[in-house]
């Protein structure tokens, strides 16, 4: 009984703790600013008043976790990925078969979901498994669905680490995407999610940090949280108090490989400009104007003579680029983007990138103590070529004498690779040591091979037969277009 009052006694110091969590989240719900972006998606929570005693929070908590989980799926992907450097000499072991496990989120109610790229990286299969809810009440508990479905995948962005996939069927339960923008340091929040395997598991914690930088130099800015987060939580929700995805668990940085607090998601309006461009048309685009761009420290305004120790200033220019061209220059200190203040680089590189193709963006700038206006065109930046390696398997695409994988182009990848010389050719999708990756000088992921000593090669087949025709050691000259240009490599025959 001793236990039991202790217990109790503990229970109640926390109420306090609890209301006081539960009213500033409530009001904070209702700053004007919170408001739900545009979205593809119904909304599958409603807006309730949160509890102010700890027996209300509990049922609060049940009822939220009824509305989502239906919504959270647990997703199995086999496939190739690219084998480890240690492995990278190894012609045969240029991809290795790997299955994993991970989460992903019902955004539409005809089988639209959204993931982490690396939870389907390399897939040739991806499987879904669905929840179902069996109510007593206003109790609900949910079993998984015995069959796995099949699902499609729609495309992915690896820079972001977000993709989409689709399943065939209808009347889904789906979640709404949240605006991650008015999400506040120590906001509840929960995440949901199939960590280490465990299907439709669920924690809590609170916001730790709405822009986290894990890198200096990644624009992207992650939302940092102390709900629990394991391996397998990857591509799961992350929900605010009213039911809304405000973000995708994507890593925890741990010694132990367990939880310990740190766990990061992709802000929700990163991921819903993400999943609209894959939806639409399987692709993103990212945007640039041709800049480069660093935050201003009190060393540099000090050294530079600015007027002001923060903010953006601009360090390179590319020549001939939407900013050259409009007549922005290395030095000028950006003020704003379209009237939004820019306080830091990666706040103005994260805009320009989720800027729609041919806008204009109308930068502030200083120069000399003048204040100027430039609007700056935004235009599509090269996509990464490493993309390639998840369209390849070992089966139809290795050119073991060479290296590497490769791909013949057809209408789907000369969609990819607009402005190519040539409507044949073969792109190199990954490869090893042997092709001489490192120095520069040999191949590279994202090459077009056009001949091999001059006769022209257009399908993965005709390559391998044309490098049949030589005895280990010996060198082809090789001509490709690498980003727009043409050029002759030699390549050594294994």
């Amino acid at each position: 009984m001793r236990e039991n009052k202790d217990v109790r006694k503990r229970l109640f110091s926390l109420l306090p703790l609890f209301a006081g969590l539960a009213l500033l989240a409530a009001a904070q719900d209702k700053k004007p600013e919170d408001k739900k972006p545009e979205a593809d998606t119904a909304s599958a929570a409603e807006v309730k008043p949160l509890p102010v005693s700890l027996g209300e929070l509990s049922v609060s908590l049940e009822g939220l976790v009824n509305r989502v989980r239906p919504a959270v799926v647990q997703i199995f992907s086999t496939g190739y990925a690219t084998a480890d450097e240690s492995d990278s000499g190894n012609t045969a072991a240029l991809l290795s078969r790997q299955r994993s496990t991970g989460s992903g989120i019902v955004l539409s109610e005809d089988g639209f979901i959204v993931t982490n790229a690396h939870v389907v990286e390399g897939a040739r299969r991806i499987q879904v498994r669905l929840s179902v809810a069996r109510r007593n009440g206003r109790t609900a508990t949910f079993e998984p669905e015995v069959k796995l479905l099949e699902a499609k995948l729609i495309g992915m962005d690896r820079e972001m680490d977000v993709a989409v996939v689709k399943i065939d069927r209808t009347g889904l339960a789906h979640l709404p995407l949240g605006n991650s923008d008015a999400v506040r340091q120590g906001e509840l929040v929960m995440a949901f999610g199939n960590p280490r395997g465990l299907e439709g598991s669920v924690s809590m914690g609170i916001v730790s940090s709405t822009s986290r930088e894990i890198h200096p130099d990644d624009f992207l800015a992650y939302i940092q949280t102390d709900a629990p987060i394991n391996p397998g939580n990857s591509g799961g929700p992350l929900i605010d108090s009213q039911g809304r995805v405000v973000g995708i668990n994507t890593f925890i940085l741990s010694e132990s490989g367990g939880s310990e607090g740190l766990g990061f998601a992709i802000p929700s309006n990163i991921v819903g400009t993400v999943y609209t461009q894959l939806r639409k048309e399987g692709h993103v685009h990212r945007g640039r104007i041709g800049i480069s761009v660093q935050t201003i420290s009190p060393a540099l305004a000090e050294g530079l003579d600015l007027a002001r120790d923060w903010g953006v200033l601009v360090g390179d220019v590319t020549p001939d680029g939407p900013a050259d061209k409009a007549g922005v220059k290395a030095g000028d200190m950006v003020l704003s983007a379209n009237g939004r203040t820019m306080r830091n680089a990666r706040q103005l590189e994260s805009y320009i990138y989720r800027s729609p193709m041919k806008a204009k963006i109308t930068l502030e700038v200083r120069r000399d103590k003048n204040d100027l206006s430039i609007d700056v065109p935004v235009i599509d930046s090269v996509d990464d070529p490493q993309r390639f390696a998840d369209m390849v398997n070992p089966e139809d695409n290795l050119v073991p004498r060479l290296g590497i994988l490769a791909i013949g182009i057809d209408k789907t990848l000369a969609a990819m690779l607009p402005g190519l010389r040539n409507s044949y050719g073969v792109v190199v999708a990954a490869g090893s040591s042997a092709t001489d990756f490192t120095s520069g000088t040999g191949l590279q992921p994202g090459d077009v091979i056009y001949s091999v000593n001059q006769a022209p090669v257009g399908t993965v087949e005709a390559l391998r037969k044309k490098v049949d025709e030589f005895k280990p050691g010996d060198e082809v000259a090789m001509q490709i277009e690498r980003s727009g240009k043409l050029m002759f490599v030699a390549v050594e025959i294994e």
